[in-house]
């Protein structure tokens, strides 16, 4: 019987620190990074403002990421330099054969004619590595390096299948269950239910629960050492994203997609 836990939210932000091997400035400077992208640019005072932290504190930081190449003043406006280009396309080549994800993802979309997503977990979280876009697919607010919920998200949900209990308490016990719409399951034995029936059916379903009016579905990729690798979905609005096209189509087309991301992974 697991106890119950307390949730609620963290970030950057706002998490003290864990471990006397933590550098506060360090945390400051990913502070400042973060809401610089939050705002899309920001000035001194802004950002002093923003974090609650002296100006002169805030100057100091930002002279040091821009001399790193990190952010560019443009003005009295620092803003995110390119380089985080470069550090993107390091970072999603991490995972497996990014090659062949992207092909995969390219290819359900053009086969569904809907959104099509890969993610993977990343401290608690759902982070979008590739998205593809079929003829009738809707927009979304979801882009590549997002990091959003497992909870509220098909993608999320059908990693949890796949995770022990003790790292499913871990990542609620951090990240909390906040409601993403009003759909959005947000308590504990609510979403055990549906981690036993992704794992009893092999998908898992988002009814609306991250983003109102759209469903998905994904399935988990299951990496060379038989861990969660990520996992792949294709999301459209509810009304063409009925249960019999699920079961009768798109699981069919997303578990051809799995097969070939995991044999690539597993045996290239």
């Amino acid at each position: 019987m697991r106890t119950k836990l307390m949730w609620h939210g963290m970030s950057c932000l706002h998490m003290g620190s864990n471990s006397a091997r933590t550098v506060n400035a360090v945390r400051t400077a990913c502070n400042v990074l973060d809401t610089l992208q939050r705002l899309n640019g920001a000035g001194v005072t802004e950002l002093a403002k923003e974090l609650n932290i002296a100006k002169s504190a805030v100057h100091a930081h930002l002279a040091t990421l821009e001399e790193c190449e990190y952010v560019v003043k443009e003005g009295t406006t620092y803003r995110l330099s390119l380089r985080y280009l470069d550090l993107g396309e390091y970072a999603k080549n991490q995972v497996g054969r990014y090659e062949v994800i992207k092909e995969e993802v390219d290819v359900l979309a053009q086969m569904t004619g809907e959104v099509v997503h890969f993610g993977t977990e990343e401290h608690g979280r759902v982070v979008y590595i590739t998205k593809s876009q079929g003829e009738n697919a809707v927009e979304t607010a979801s882009r590549v390096g997002k990091r959003t919920h497992l909870h509220s998200t098909a993608l999320g949900k059908a990693m949890l299948a796949e995770m022990s209990d003790e790292r499913i308490d871990k990542i609620i016990d951090t990240h909390g269950m906040p409601a993403q719409t009003q759909t959005t399951i947000t308590d504990r034995k609510g979403l055990e239910n549906q981690i036993e029936e992704t794992r009893r059916k092999g998908y898992a379903i988002d009814d609306g629960e991250n983003i109102k009016g759209v469903r998905c579905v994904a399935m988990p990729v299951m990496g060379a050492d038989n861990e969660v690798l990520g996992a792949l979905s294709t999301s459209g609005p509810s009304r063409r994203m009925k249960q019999d096209r699920i079961e009768s189509e798109l699981v069919e087309m997303i578990a051809q997609s799995v097969n070939v991301i995991e044999v690539n992974s597993k045996f290239s």
